[in-house]
């Protein structure tokens, strides 16, 4: 397993039980102790757990994973809310938005031998997997760059985003909920986000079933603005259902 695999299933384990075993962590994921402990002081240094005598605590507060250990949360879920968005996209020329996220990243790379594409994106890991595809073009936004969430945010980016239309823009949030609509940590990301969200013809939401209901500090734009969700199973039914209500259309991957 790799090292953002295994700590991204540490901190799944210590946000839903509150505490964790080096011992245990190391019998599991058939590692040194000296290795888990090496990846509960990673986190520790980020402030997303507090380490212990022998394993570590949850932190009580709300926090932003950084992408690079989101990328092993639901991954499979993921992969086929990905595959399913790639069949729904019209063939032939499109001009297609993409924010930064783990989900639209997948999307990225199953795009990446399309013709006839032009992608908008504020997201740094989505423009290094198309920058040296031949057959698509690819416009970066700039900005100031996130380190959460690899994405370029701010004026910069709002002010490019502005001069461009999109015909259907791929939306990745943090949360989604009629109360809340889109919703992402940073209010920065968010303002950028619908930016984006505003210049696109259609938006395609992007979510595994653990953000459906969610809500998170900042909002990005209501849910009438969204004209499909795409998630898993796994998304709470009752938010499922109050969005379909809201009159969004909801497609389940898989």
């Amino acid at each position: 397993m790799r090292r953002a695999d295994r700590v991204s299933a540490i901190l799944e384990r210590v946000t839903g039980t509150g505490s964790v075993d080096a011992g245990q962590l190391a019998d599991e994921f058939q590692v040194s102790p000296a290795t888990i402990r090496r990846d509960l002081q990673i986190l520790e240094d980020q402030r997303l757990l507090s380490r212990t005598h022998g394993g570590a605590v949850a932190v009580d507060v709300a926090y932003e994973l950084p992408v690079r250990f989101r990328a092993g949360q639901h991954r499979e879920e993921k992969a086929l809310i990905a595959k399913t968005v790639a069949g729904l996209l019209p063939k032939g020329p499109l001009s297609l938005g993409l924010t930064g996220g783990t989900t639209t990243h997948l999307l990225a790379r199953l795009l990446a031998e399309r013709v006839d594409l032009t992608v908008v994106t504020n997201a740094l890991n989505i423009a290094a997997e198309l920058s040296l595809r031949p057959r698509l073009k690819l416009i970066m936004t700039g900005g100031v760059s996130r380190t959460q969430s690899y994405e370029l945010v701010g004026p910069i980016a709002d002010q490019a985003l502005r001069g461009l239309n999109m015909a259907v823009a791929v939306v990745g949030v943090d949360g989604i909920s009629v109360r809340g609509g889109l919703t992402t940590h940073d209010e920065i990301e968010a303002n950028t986000n619908a930016t984006m969200v505003r210049r696109a013809d259609r938006v395609i939401v992007v979510a595994d079933g653990s953000k459906v209901g969610k809500v998170c500090l900042a909002g990005i734009c209501p849910i009438t603005d969204v004209a499909m969700l795409v998630t898993d199973p796994s998304a709470d039914p009752a938010g499922v259902e109050a969005i379909r209500r809201a009159g969004t259309e909801v497609m389940m991957a898989g």
